[in-house]
């Protein structure tokens, strides 16, 4: 019977199997539904714009929008610079998020948080379009339709416990219609104090994420809650009329013309406050004004004396003499290391009679702060003269505001030399096979200087400057630049690490009396630092 059985079953399934793919033939080629309708055909002239942007949802805005300029000369130039502006944004991007993780680690009982990789990729954003409004204010709007689909790689490596967790972010995409404002408009540059920034409508992200090297996307209804929480929570956030405030500089300063100068002559400083070891000081006077974006001016560095003569005189633009104050900051400088403040003080300009030099004895003090107790001990004191000297409606200097002018050498400079002042910004990309932490040693006429040691940091910043008085133009002169990384820790092959240098010709800072640009490290992947260069006569 098991046989019989088998054989019927066979025959049956192949029987059957046979039967319906006969009526599904049949169904297929000669059935047809009543209800099937013919298409509506037009001409593309006669549809609305509903309807063509269903049909071609990938037209930008411009077509579809005439109120958005057609902006192809932006997409050809962001194409061209997006390997720097890439470098650029991420390198911003790290030093926003650095001191803002560092605050909150502690929070969580975490060791540390680092980017082990940060590209934007080789994919540059595409703008589909730009609208602009005029209005009667000082500002100017602007509304853009960003897409990027690029090929970002953020890795970020969290350490905890003695473990180690890695969350990657691949994939980015990204479309968004920001509306961006400038406002108010003020005649210094770049002509505008704030931007103001929020979007239209509600942020499509699509980006896959990667946790121990498991795609997390991949779980069943995680992904949609992602997508709907990060519209959610940027729609909170920045969705107009909520909007995103960059502070460029203070709208009230900025929309003040200059007045006057301020000249000033640091004369000398009387029984200065020891802060060396050995029981002397290295002081050097710091000058700035309130309210002003400026750098601050320095002069000269007297070593080891505590009763120095500067007779150094500057030349400060005064946008508000009624509320601006001078501030004087004496420090001691150091090779190595942070420098420390002797002390401070300040002088209220709408103190000063114009036209009339003033003589001051000043009493250093250790902080302006109202509530700092006074101490019994002497900072010591600061001799200046000041000069404040309005302009007339005749005569207003033209150079007030170049960037390229520098500062005048000492009283007592030779007139056929000068002071060639060295600063050290800041270096980027460092990569030490050993480690990493890193300073910078100059080289010039024999004569040795450092800086000091940032520990840990492939990306320093030092800010420190170095002068070499000079009886004659280095015009046949070079800089050795080199960049060293030391370890202190026992045991280590390598202790001193050679992490790039370059040479400089000087003779082109004596015929631009200012230089300020990035150098290439030799031997060095990636490597760059930032000096700037500084040539100061006394005429």
């Amino acid at each position: 019977m098991g046989i019989i059985s088998t054989i019927l079953g066979t025959v049956g399934f192949g029987f059957g199997t046979t039967i319906g793919i006969l009526i599904g033939y049949y169904l297929f080629f000669y059935y047809q539904s009543t209800d099937v309708q013919d298409p509506e055909i037009k001409p593309l002239m006669e549809l609305d714009s509903e309807a063509i942007a269903k049909m071609f949802p990938e037209i930008p805005l411009w077509v579809k929008n005439p109120d958005f300029d057609r902006i192809d000369w932006l997409n050809k130039l962001i194409g061209h610079m997006w390997p720097y502006l890439d470098k650029a944004i991420c390198h911003m991007a790290k030093s926003i998020a650095k001191p803002i993780i560092a605050d909150q680690i502690p929070n969580y009982k975490i060791d540390s948080v680092e980017f082990e990789m940060l590209t934007l990729g080789s994919l540059p954003p595409t703008f589909q379009g730009m609208k602009v409004y005029a209005t009667d204010d000082k500002e100017l709007i602007m509304e853009l339709s960003v897409k990027w689909a690029g090929n970002p790689n953020i890795l970020v490596a969290a350490k905890a416990f003695g473990l180690k967790a890695t969350v990657q972010v691949v994939d980015l995409q990204v479309y968004a219609t920001p509306r961006i404002t400038l406002k108010p408009l003020v005649p210094s540059f770049p002509c505008f104090a704030n931007i103001f920034v929020s979007l239209m409508d509600k942020p499509q992200v699509d980006f896959g994420l990667n946790l121990l090297g498991a795609d997390v996307m991949a779980i069943p209804g995680f992904y949609g809650f992602v997508q709907e929480l990060i519209k959610d929570q940027v729609a909170n956030m920045y969705l107009w009329p909520k909007t995103l405030c960059v502070q460029i500089m203070d709208p009230s300063t900025a929309m003040k013309k200059p007045v006057g100068l301020l000249s000033v002559n640091v004369i000398k400083g009387i029984k200065l406050k020891k802060k060396d070891f050995l029981g002397g000081s290295d002081p050097y006077v710091k000058l700035t004004l309130s309210g002003d974006r400026v750098p601050g001016k320095k002069t000269v560095v007297k070593h080891s004396n505590l009763n120095p003569e500067w007779n150094e005189e500057f030349d400060l633009v005064v946008k508000d003499p009624e509320s601006q104050e001078l501030h004087l900051i004496v420090y001691d400088w150091e090779q190595v290391g942070k420098h420390d403040k002797i002390g401070v003080n300040v002088i209220q300009l709408k103190d000063l009679t114009p036209e009339e030099p003033k003589l001051m004895t000043l009493e250093l003090l250790k902080s302006m702060e109202p509530n700092e107790p006074v101490s019994e001990k002497s900072r010591g004191q600061l001799v200046v003269e000041v000069e404040y000297r309005p302009f007339t409606e005749d005569y207003i200097p033209d150079n007030l505001d170049d960037p390229n002018a520098v500062e005048k050498a000492p009283e007592g400079t030779p007139s056929g030399g000068g002071l060639l002042v060295v600063i050290v910004h800041e270096a980027e990309d460092l990569e030490g096979k050993y480690h990493t932490n890193p300073y910078v040693r100059l080289l010039f006429r024999g004569e040795e200087r450092k800086t000091k040691r940032v520990k840990k940091n492939r990306e320093p910043r030092w800010d420190e400057d170095f002068q070499f008085p000079l009886d004659e133009p280095p015009v046949n002169d070079k800089l050795h630049v080199e960049v060293i990384s030391t370890s202190s820790r026992m045991g280590l092959i390598q202790s001193k690490e050679a992490l790039g240098y370059v040479v400089i010709n000087l003779a082109d800072v004596v015929s631009n009396r200012r230089i300020n640009d990035k150098y290439h490290l030799i031997d060095s992947k990636n490597g760059r630092v930032q000096i700037e260069l500084q040539w100061r006569t006394s005429s």
